[in-house]
């Protein structure tokens, strides 16, 4: 009777884990299938308490910063609006001076320019954007 209790608690530490999502409520409900497993063989409450300490306590210790490492991903920043241009690829469409021009963007076009001192890019030339001046994206060839 007591494995099915210690079941039960294990496998709604695993559901409630679904709303945390910080993998504590999971090592624990890890804990309580460990100490299911040894409520099969013994009766006595104590030596199924301290199971389940020791058997939370090394899965919140080991095993919770891998599964962290594994699934969150730190200081992941999804770039928008500019910063999800500049370094992006290109192709000109009307030739593109340090004056101005025409390139297309992800199947936008966009006014361009290049930078200060390079030749003009003709149309069908592939470019790099290195910068965002307004709505004006900076190219250079590559």
């Amino acid at each position: 009777m007591a494995a099915w209790i210690w079941l039960s608690i294990g496998v709604l530490l695993g559901i409630a884990e679904v709303i945390g999502g910080e993998f504590v409520l999971l090592m624990l409900g890890a804990g309580a299938l460990v100490t299911a497993g040894v409520a099969l063989v013994t009766s006595e409450l104590w030596i199924q308490l301290i199971v389940f300490a020791i058997a939370s306590v090394a899965f919140v210790v080991l095993g919770r910063p891998a599964l962290l490492k594994k699934f969150h991903v730190k200081d992941q920043i999804t770039k928008t609006n500019v910063e999800a241009i500049v370094g992006s690829k290109a192709v000109v469409i009307s030739t593109v001076d340090a004056h101005g021009g025409q390139v297309k963007i992800g199947g936008e076009v966009w006014s361009a320019a290049g930078v200060e001192g390079h030749h003009p890019l003709p149309p069908g030339t592939p470019v790099t954007v290195v910068e965002v001046r307004g709505a004006t994206a900076v190219v250079v060839w590559g």
